[in-house]
């Protein structure tokens, strides 16, 4: 159930499966591991893609329970992440001014940051989110 201390977004996640042959939505929802396998097979040819419109709403609901809420929103991370990484905007909104300056100046060092953050942005978000404010 989705409510407003949701983590993760229900809505953003569709979007995202909408390019979701390239993984995203299962970035978005603390997957890396099969994110990274749809990205390089095109959503294992289709087929996972088609069948994650049906799952979701639990990947989303696992997602609610796994990270934590706090200061920074997963979902305007990960939208920062997703279409301005390369500029580092996602690292200015986490507060993280040095590397951000740093992928600003080098094209999120040259794309391989930006997919090292895809990998780790959700536990990123979740350990700053614990930490006391």
């Amino acid at each position: 159930m989705h409510t407003m201390s949701s983590t993760h977004s229900l809505v953003l996640g569709y979007l995202l499966w909408l390019f979701g042959f390239t993984g995203s939505h299962r970035f978005y929802y603390g997957k890396p591991l099969t994110g990274t396998l749809y990205f390089f097979t095109l959503g294992l040819l289709g087929v996972g893609w088609l069948i994650d419109l049906f799952l979701i709403p639990s990947m989303c609901d696992k997602a609610d329970f796994r990270f934590a809420r706090g200061r920074h929103d997963f979902s305007v991370a990960w939208l920062l992440l997703t279409f301005l990484g390369v500029f580092g905007v996602h690292r200015f909104y986490l507060g993280r001014w040095l590397s951000g300056l740093l992928y600003l100046c080098t094209g999120g060092l040259l794309g391989l940051g930006v997919l090292y953050d895809y990998w780790t942005l959700n536990a990123s978000i979740d350990e700053g989110n614990r930490l006391p404010a």
